[in-house]
């Protein structure tokens, strides 16, 4: 059973890896893409969380990306719901997610 704080780191590092992918990019496609999907969560399941990442979207990436890597509680917060769905590949999300496993295991 993972718990909370282990949860919490590998939110965090799914989330350091959303941003590295979004620096890379001059085009910055990951942000407008979640710009996108918040924009379509609101349609569908308007919620107070997303539309605060609703809020922080219409803002600029240097304030975007300080919430994203808040290791405080309002970043582990944020990230609970964060609309970065879909910037990483499958394969990077899952070597995220395996390496956490693999850690906890060995644990």
């Amino acid at each position: 059973m993972r718990t909370h704080h282990e949860i919490d780191l590998r939110s965090l590092e799914l989330a350091r890896a959303v941003v590295a992918r979004i620096d890379s990019d001059p085009e910055r496609r990951g942000l407008e893409r979640a710009r996108e999907t918040c924009g379509r969560w609101l349609r569908t399941a308007p919620a107070p969380a997303i539309e605060e990442w609703s809020r922080l979207l219409s803002g600029d990436w240097s304030e975007i990306r300080l919430r994203l890597l808040d290791e405080g509680e309002e970043g582990q917060r944020l990230r609970q719901s964060s609309p970065f769905t879909g910037i990483l590949e499958p394969a990077e999300r899952w070597e995220i997610l395996r390496r956490f496993r693999d850690e906890s295991s060995a644990a």
